[in-house]
This record gives C-alpha cells, sequence and structure tokens, in this order.
C-alpha cells in the first residue's frame, strides 16, 4: 500500500532504531487489511525526547506512538494518565491522543510475556521468578507476574534504588507479595527472566551466573536483536525451557492494535504475514 496524504501513521519511537523489528510485523498486517496506516520508525536520543514527546502530537495524522528503549521510563512522565498497569510499571511503550487532546500511556510488554509464557504451558500461579532489570520492562513484567498470581519475586538491578522503588510500587498493590532484592542467583526460581540490553551487543556479559539455573526452569529474554542470545542458548544447554524476546512481541502487539482502535490479528496471523525470519 503506497503511502499517500490519507495515511495515518504511527511512529515507533527508541534509539537506536536498526534492531526495531514492529514496522515488519505491523505494516504486512496493515497492508492485507487494506488499513492505510504505517508504523514508522523514528529514533530520538534520550536529551531530545521529552522536547519530541508534545510536538510529536501536534501531528493531526498520527494514530499514536510505540515506545521502545531507553525512552519507556520517561514517557510515564509525559503523558496525561496511565493505565494501572503503567502506573505499576512506572513506565509505558504506548502512547495514544484522546479526543480532547490528552495523552494516555500504557504498558504492554508484561501482558505480552506473561501471554507467551502460558502459551508454552507454564503457569504463573503461586511460582516463584526472578527478574534480572528493573527498567521499564522488567517493571512491566514484574507488574503482569504480580497481577497472573506469583507468590515471590526477586529483583536485582545494578541500580538498588531502582528496584527498591519497583518493590514499593508491586506492594502498594500486591501486600501478600513476597520481594527479595538484589539477588541475581537463579537457584530455587521456576521462571528466570532478563530483562536488561545484556545480549544487545556481541561480547555482552550474560546476565546472571547461568550455571546456577536449575533443568526444568523457565527462562525468558526480552532482547530482540537476535532470536537465540547467548543467555537463551546458554539456557538450552542447561536443559530450561525458553521464551524469546520476538515471542513476547508477538503476543503483546493485539493488545497495542486494541488500544489504537485498529483491526486486530491473532499472534498467528502476525507471525504469517511478518517480513522477518526468526
Amino acid at each position: 500500500m503506497l503511502i499517500s496524504g490519507k495515511t495515518r501513521l504511527i511512529a515507533h519511537l527508541g534509539w537506536p532504531t536498526e534492531s526495531f523489528k514492529a514496522p515488519m510485523i505491523y505494516n504486512p498486517w496493515f497492508a492485507a487489511q487494506n488499513v492505510d496506516v504505517k508504523v514508522v520508525p523514528m529514533g530520538v536520543q534520550p536529551d531530545a525526547f521529552a522536547g519530541f514527546v508534545p510536538a510529536l502530537f501536534q501531528m493531526t495524522n498520527l494514530v499514536g506512538a510505540l515506545v521502545t528503549m531507553p525512552h519507556k521510563v520517561v514517557t510515564a512522565s509525559l503523558v496525561d494518565s496511565l493505565s494501572p498497569t503503567a502506573a505499576i510499571a512506572g513506565a509505558c511503550n504506548a502512547i495514544r491522543r484522546e479526543q480532547d487532546g490528552s495523552l494516555t500511556g500504557d504498558m504492554f510488554d508484561g501482558e505480552g510475556f506473561v501471554l507467551g509464557i502460558r502459551r508454552k504451558g507454564f503457569r504463573p500461579e503461586g511460582a516463584s521468578a526472578l527478574i534480572v532489570g528493573c527498567g521499564g520492562v522488567g517493571s512491566a513484567i514484574a507488574a503482569s507476574l504480580a497481577a497472573a498470581g506469583v507468590s515471590r519475586l526477586a529483583l536485582f538491578d545494578t541500580r538498588n534504588e531502582t528496584a527498591q522503588a519497583l518493590a514499593m510500587r508491586l506492594l502498594r498493590h500486591y501486600p501478600a507479595l513476597a520481594i527479595t532484592l538484589m539477588n541475581n542467583d537463579p537457584a530455587g526460581h521456576s521462571l528466570v527472566v532478563n530483562a536488561t540490553p545484556m545480549g544487545m551487543k556481541e561480547g555482552d556479559p550474560l546476565p546472571m551466573d547461568v550455571s546456577r539455573l536449575t533443568p526444568g526452569t523457565f527462562v525468558g529474554e526480552v532482547v530482540m536483536s537476535q532470536a537465540w542470545t547467548p543467555f537463551l542458548q546458554a539456557a538450552m544447554a542447561c536443559d530450561c525451557h525458553v521464551q524469546r524476546g520476538t515471542d513476547m512481541l508477538f503476543e503483546m502487539i493485539p493488545a497495542y492494535l486494541r488500544f489504537f482502535g485498529l483491526p486486530v490479528a491473532t499472534p498467528e496471523q502476525l507471525r504469517e504475514l511478518a517480513e522477518i525470519r526468526e
């Protein structure tokens, strides 16, 4: 479908943009549905982001924005209202302009992650989970796992105050949740998640000591620049079950489409049409 004066846009905001997968998933779906909408990558460096968002939403043909690293946390302070999930996460990855011109933020990383692990047979109810990385995506996954019924959460981040702030937000909504901080040992957990950027660049260290993984542990990844990151490969070598970052992406896109009021696809329909090869 050609771009015309009637085309509406969804901005895909992040930096750098080279690893973006979303345009190659959304745009084939829109073309198949004869929907004149395009997802357009827009690279915005952190020091320019706060000024860029208000200007972006002055565009009259903008449907909304997808937000990815490193902007998810700061985006929560740039919108007028947040969904409960985004408020707990302290971050959002979707922005929609309402009829009155106000901006609403929501967060779908966690929903996509939990839908994906459920589809693969993992049951979070009563489980113990370790999340390494408490930024935007890690916070969203923590919030969704708490909502799904995990009984224990271990939170680790290189910034102690970031993990502590997430724990406080979680406990305000889930006071019975057992939370431990600043220990990234995966032993004893049935679910382990890398929610850091480690794995995006060649030579990155692993986010934890994989020799401490118990066979049968479910291991999740958020990095999407490669399908099988070194962390996932190491986990599979330990006989762990795994979920790739792109699996989470395909699961969350239907929620994004509903948020923007666009035709909703199943993950299977999106995979069939996508122009990426995993």
